[in-house]
This record gives C-alpha cells, structure tokens and sequence, in this order.
C-alpha cells in the first residue's frame, strides 16, 4: 500500500482533490503544488517504483518457497485500494498479509492505510458478501537491511561531493513534516530519529541532523520543524561547509523528493553556495526488496499454526 500519484496532467485536479478533501489547505498552497507536478508533465514516479517493488517482492517470495501474489493498492490513485481487494476477492484471495509502505508510524503515514483498508473491506463485504482478512507486517524503521540500503545510498551520495567539501559534510536526514499534535500522538519523531541515528552510525558519519519538509497546513499551525530549507540557509551562515540530503521518510524518489530537494532545495543550496548532494531513496533496491520480503515471511511464519486475534473496540 502506497500514497498513488498522478500518471498525466489530467489526474493532477483529480488526484490533489482526493489527497485534500476535508483537510484546510489555501487554494494558492494547492495551485502551488499543482504546478509542482506539471513541472514533470503530472507524472509522479511512485506508481512505477511501487510496482517494481511489488515485483521485486513477489520473486523472493517465490525463491523462498510462499509464491504468493502481489497486489499494489494506492490510497490517492489508481489503482486504488477499494478496486484492488475487488480484484483480489474475484482471484479467490480471503486473507492477506499488508505491507504500509511507510516506514516510521504517524496517523497520516500509517494509521490513515488501516482506515482506508477498513473502509475498502465495507465497500468488498456491501458490494460482495464477502471479505479480506488483512494481518500487517511489524514495524520495519530499524531493520538492518532498511538501515543498510539507506547507509549505502549516503555514501554514494557523499562520494558525489568534490573530494575537499566531504571532510566537513553534514548528513541531513529529511521527512515529511506533520502537525505536531500528530506527532505528539505517536512516535513518528522517535522512530525518524533512531533510522537516522542508525543509518548515519552505519555510513561513518558523526555529524547529522533532522529535518522536515514537504509541510501543507495553514501557516499558523504548528508543524514539525525545522524545514529544510531554513535550516539549510540557517547552518551555511553558521559555517557549514556541505550536505548530503537522505529522504530517509520516503521509500520512494517521487514528486515531493525531486521538487522539494531536488529543485526548491537544491536552488537554496546554489543560492547561498552550500555543495550539496541527494542520496537516492531506497526505491527498488535489491537490498529493500529483500527487506520487504523478510518482514512480509516473518509474518506468515509467525501465524502458520493460527490466526491473529482480532482488534477489538474497547481492548488495550
């Protein structure tokens, strides 16, 4: 399960439309962001990147002995995740094991899937009778392989620098800003600061920082920061010499990761004269590909002999 993203310039309305309903959001922010997809012709690259996953996923499941089918539902666009246990259920499936691609937990990156799943089981049981039991993996912000595809993308990264300005980098972890009530109500904020405390230990790197971007709510309300081009502008006139970038909230090199680091950041960064390098997300890497199928395998042989228990309202 991924966030979906528009495939032309015609699913740009559309698509910001589903990602914004109900939330307050001025109407400059959304031609805005708008515009930030028509820059790359209203193609966002997760849904591609998301289907080799899923490829990538389904082989080494196969390798290991469980060929299982692989389906990719989005919550924004299509293929949306009403239509893909639609399909799913008509192919015979009833239970099935759910991957989040998102790595560190908030309402927003993890918890909104799980309703937006409950809410595609009521359209499959309305439309159908029937439904898709859905048992989801455990979390995975510090898994060694998850740690190690990201240390090994920030070292290629840093070997981009010219060789004088490496010695003085800093390693600038980003994420996607959230409201801080949001955060205050989960451990997005921890689980971000240990995959970076960890993948920075992992790459060598002693000098590192955490930072936000990508944030669309009203300008009074509180969002996490620092953003990152603040902090940027902020730490150059402190003295700092370079910056490796690492999306290391984003498992893929979609629109938010080329505008805001790529282009907006990256124009700050010539601006003010700041040598400055993007490590690559983990997108399709072998290394997260057999990550995702070590956690999606541990949960399968964690209920080979029996189902989970259910969540139920009232229980702790």
């Amino acid at each position: 399960m991924a966030f979906g993203g528009p495939q032309g310039r015609a699913d740009i309305g559309p698509f910001l439309e589903r990602v914004l309903r109900g939330r307050r959001v001025t109407p400059a922010r959304v031609e805005e962001v708008a515009h930030h997809y028509e820059l790359f012709d209203g193609v966002s690259p997760i849904t591609e990147l998301t289907r080799q996953q899923a490829r990538g996923l389904g082989e080494r499941l196969a390798a290991a002995g469980h060929p299982l089918p692989v389906h990719v539902g989005m919550r924004n666009w299509h293929p949306l995740l009403a239509d893909t246990l639609q399909a799913m259920h008509a192919a015979g499936v009833r239970r099935a094991v759910g991957f989040i691609a998102a790595p560190h937990h908030s309402y927003s990156s993890c918890q909104q899937y799980r309703e937006n799943v409950v809410e595609a089981r009521q359209a499959l049981r309305a439309a159908t009778g029937g439904d898709i039991e859905i048992t989801y993996v455990a979390s995975w912000f510090d898994h060694p392989l998850f740690v190690e595809v990201n240390a090994r993308h920030v070292r290629a990264a840093l070997d981009r620098l010219p060789a004088d300005s490496r010695a003085g980098a800093r390693l600038v972890f980003t994420a996607h800003s959230v409201p801080v009530a949001m955060a205050d109500a989960s451990r997005y904020r921890e689980q971000l600061l240990e995959s970076s405390r960890l993948v920075a230990g992992q790459a060598g790197l002693r000098d590192w920082a955490l930072v936000y971007q990508s944030r669309s709510g009203r300008p009074d309300d509180p969002w996490l920061e620092p953003d990152v081009c603040a902090y940027l502008r902020a730490e150059r006139a402190r003295g700092l010499q370079a910056a490796v970038v690492c999306p290391i909230g984003f498992v893929c090199d979609h629109i938010e990761v080329l505008y805001d680091l790529d282009r907006e950041a990256a124009d700050v960064c010539r601006e003010i004269g700041l040598p400055m390098v993007r490590a690559e997300a983990v997108n399709a890497d072998p290394l997260f590909l057999d990550m995702m199928a070590d956690v999606v395998l541990r949960t399968i042989r964690r209920y080979e002999r029996g189902r989970p228990l259910p969540i139920v309202a009232g229980s702790s």
